[in-house]
């Protein structure tokens, strides 16, 4: 597919249409050589957070663009990419990693480059990404459909009201309570093994974390609580950690190319702070 730089006068784009070994739709092994370069490239061309790269979006693009026309999936992912945080000149970057991918020569040797995005695919991937941007401004709680959890907005509503109630009697929100954080290396692992992860990571926090605890999805690999400091802390923290052995180990690909990271943060003196906290976590 090519689409002039201009109106008519100026060079016209390379095309989309993979070269060399990517020009096999069929075989999967095309289609994981794909994924594996332009994951390659994104991170050279400046991705920060490498954890939360492979999202299901990413083999939907991926299989696409092996046909030709990845158009649609890109729309997918850039609403994915904007769901999980991640700022629209990253989205352009990565982007620009998969056209340099499958424009390139095939030596191994890329350049991504916004500039030379197809002007249509460019439009189409803001214009999603902006979508998804705009509707989370507008909404104060919201959930997350992946796992029934709410998402940062509401956490960040609740951290607002320990602040708010640490200051009326005089004490640190910090002294009170802490963010129990659990996060998932799933950067090996591609399509519905990556959902079933983080839908059995939600399971087994509910399990645990019966007693009012307010817990959310603050990422697409990363899941926090916030945990009163009553002393039962550590005992939960080992529940919890029996709990995702039990249900990760169901799935072969989870059980072998996934660690669970438990951690305990302490609360910053602000709630500015603990927002700017909850934005580190979810891409970290």
């Amino acid at each position: 597919m090519d689409v002039p730089a201009g109106d008519g006068g100026g060079p016209r784009q390379r095309s989309w249409r993979p070269r060399g070994a990517f020009t096999d739709p069929v075989t999967g092994r095309s289609l994981r050589e794909l994924r594996a370069k332009w994951r390659t490239a994104s991170l050279a061309a400046g991705w920060r957070f490498p954890s939360d790269w492979a999202l299901p979006e990413v083999d939907a693009v991926c299989a696409e663009a092996l046909e030709g026309d990845p158009e649609d999936a890109l729309a997918g992912l850039a609403r994915a990419r904007a769901h999980a945080g991640a700022g629209l000149a990253e989205v352009l970057a990565d982007v620009a990693a998969l056209h340099a991918v499958l424009t390139g020569d095939d030596d191994g040797l890329v350049a991504p480059d916004v500039d030379a995005l197809p002007a249509r695919l460019l439009r189409v991937t803001a214009l999603a990404w902006a979508d998804v941007a705009m509707d989370q401004l507008a909404r104060i709680e919201v959930v997350d459909s992946l796992t029934g959890l709410p998402t940062a907005a509401y956490l960040r509503t609740r951290l607002g009201e320990i602040y708010r109630q640490a200051e009326v009697i005089g004490r640190a929100a910090a002294e009170d309570h802490t963010l129990l954080v659990v996060t998932l290396d799933l950067s090996e692992v591609a399509g519905w093994h990556r959902v079933t992860g983080m839908i059995l990571l939600a399971e087994a926090l509910r399990s645990v974390l019966d007693g009012g605890e307010s817990i959310a999805t603050a990422g697409p690999s990363t899941l926090v609580a916030v945990l009163p400091r009553d002393g039962g802390i550590a005992s939960k923290a080992v529940l919890l950690r029996r709990a995702l052995h039990e249900r990760l180990s169901v799935d072969p690909h989870l059980a072998e190319l996934t660690n669970p990271r438990i951690r305990l943060v302490r609360l910053p003196p602000t709630h500015d702070g603990a927002c700017a906290l909850l934005r580190r976590l979810a891409r970290s």
